[in-house]
Formats: C-alpha cells, sequence, structure tokens
C-alpha cells in the first residue's frame, strides 16, 4: 500500500532522531500493510547494518531487523537445543512466501503485536527480554541515560528492558512510547537448552494461527507454556516441575481471563479456549514422554 503522505525517508536512521509523525521502517510488511494517515517520515532501520543473530555470555540477542529467513537458517550454537527447537516451527507458522520471510523482521513481529505473531510466540516462550530505545525524559525515571548518537541533538537516550510476554498488550499494542523504538530482543541462555513442544492450529490449511502454544521443560525440570495466537496477548504458566494434566488445566483456566480470547474471523474465542486446553495436554504428554 502507498502511503501518500511520507514526504521524506531517512536511511539510514538512528536512535534518538524520531519527531512527531514518523514511524520506525523495518521491514516494511505491516507498516505498509493498512493505510497509516499520520505518518508523514519513515526512519529506516533496515539500513543501519545491525548483526541479526548475535552469540553472547548471556545468550542469544537478536536484532529487531533480524528477519525471519535470518531466523529460519541461524545453525549457531547447535547446544540451543529450546531455540533449534521452536525457531523452525515458528518461522513455518507465517504460512508466508520466501519474499516475506526475506523482509519481515523479528522487530515488526512484535511491534505490530498481532495475536497470531509466531516471533512473538518464538521469543516469548524463550523467556526473551527486548532493549527499547527512547528520547530522555526526566519523568521516565530511573532507566540509565546513554549517550546519543553524533548529530541527533537530543541530549541522550533512555534504555529500559521489557519481558517479551509484558511488551505486548493487546491486539495491536504494545508498552512503546512517542519515540521509543525495539533495538533487540535477547533470548537468556538459562532458556536456550532443554526439551520443547509445539502446537499450532488454523481454521483453514494455510490460515492464520487460532492458537500457537510452545512447552519448555528445563534442565531443571521446570515447565513453561507460553499461550499466543489464541489469546490477545501472549500469556505464559510456569510450574517448578512438570504438573499433572488436571493441575495444568486449571492453572489455565484461572490465568486467562474470559475477555482474553481473540474473536474475530479466523475464530471463535470458544474454540480458541478449546483449542488451547487440547493442545496444552498434548504437549505436556509429549514433553512427559
Amino acid at each position: 500500500m502507498d502511503l501518500h503522505t511520507v514526504v521524506e525517508v531517512v536511511s539510514p536512521a538512528r536512535p534518538g532522531q524520531w519527531r512527531r509523525g514518523d514511524a520506525w521502517l523495518g521491514g516494511g510488511t505491516a507498516l505498509f500493510g493498512e493505510p497509516q494517515p499520520g505518518v508523514t517520515r519513515l526512519l529506516d532501520l533496515a539500513a543501519s547494518g545491525w548483526t541479526p543473530i548475535t552469540i553472547r555470555d548471556e545468550g542469544l540477542e537478536i536484532a529487531a531487523t533480524c528477519t525471519v529467513a535470518d531466523v529460519n537458517r541461524f545453525a549457531g550454537a547447535p547446544g540451543f537445543t529450546a531455540f533449534h527447537g521452536l525457531a523452525a516451527a515458528c518461522c513455518h507458522a507465517f504460512l508466508a512466501s520466501f519474499k516475506i520471510w526475506n523482509v519481515a523482521t523479528v522487530g515488526g513481529n512484535l511491534c505490530a503485536a498481532l495475536p497470531a505473531g509466531p516471533m512473538i510466540a518464538l521469543t516469548a516462550a524463550l523467556d526473551g527480554e527486548c532493549l527499547i530505545l527512547g528520547p530522555a525524559d526526566p519523568g521516565d525515571g530511573p532507566p540509565g541515560k546513554i549517550p546519543a548518537d553524533p548529530g541527533d541533538g537530543d541530549g541522550g537516550l533512555v534504555e529500559r528492558r521489557v519481558r517479551v510476554v509484558d511488551f505486548v498488550t493487546g491486539d495491536g499494542s504494545t508498552v512503546l512510547r512517542d519515540g521509543e523504538m525495539l533495538r533487540s530482543v535477547t533470548l537468556p541462555r538459562a532458556s536456550l537448552t532443554g526439551l520443547t513442544a509445539y502446537r499450532q492450529g488454523s481454521l483453514f490449511t494455510h490460515g492464520r494461527s487460532a492458537a500457537l502454544l510452545a512447552g519448555r521443560l528445563t534442565q531443571a525440570g521446570e515447565f513453561v507454556l507460553t499461550v499466543t495466537a489464541a489469546t490477545v496477548r501472549p500469556y505464559q504458566l510456569r510450574f517448578p516441575e512438570l504438573p499433572d494434566e488436571r493441575h495444568l488445566l486449571d492453572e489455565l483456566e484461572a490465568a486467562i481471563p474470559g475477555d482474553a480470547w481473540t474473536d474475530d474471523v479466523h475464530g471463535l474465542p470458544a474454540w480458541r479456549a478449546h483449542l488451547t486446553r487440547t493442545f496444552a495436554a498434548e504437549i505436556r504428554r509429549e514433553l512427559a514422554a
């Protein structure tokens, strides 16, 4: 879709350049997917040259501009069994062409905050933490100030970190404030190993995800279940050990309020709730085996 109100593109863009009327541009698959009448300038992050995936002592850092194709073909750190167990499955949940895979970004998928966003599922299931950069604001509280890029003229930036499960707050909404951008998502090393199981369901063979669940059994025996797509934001349940099926389903029902189920043409809330319970039980049985 043409954005006919845009009069300027800044490329490459840097954190701190935002002004009212701007929009951060990653892959653009979400940004160009619907009218943006309030946008007059695009800040191109894709041209910034950020390394897609970096192995660090604390785990994996995934740049916001990392594409779905980058995630799918990443073969580094084979010991990160939980990541490799979920990455390919979540990438294929896009059910999109290779053209989309090579353009759509992890950051764009999170910031679009669609319930069916599979990169939300992947990063939430692996306890991802978002690094958010924004304009320095005394009202923001204690987060540390970091140097501004040369020429920004804004006196510095503020960084804050938010868990992925808290980053998405609803269908199409996130915690991002005006001027803030998602820089990267870090998956902690402790969450990258262990066993995983995955379930995805749609109304049609090639339809949008109506329920997308990921289960993880850590090396210490902790069980983590992450629910996305069926709900308007991610929900995560944690147990010190693998629970029995009845306990799991009871906790699942208690954790997700009735108004949190997604309601659109891709599935009714009652059906999504049924799928979620069914998939949760299947994931538990698979990991128990």
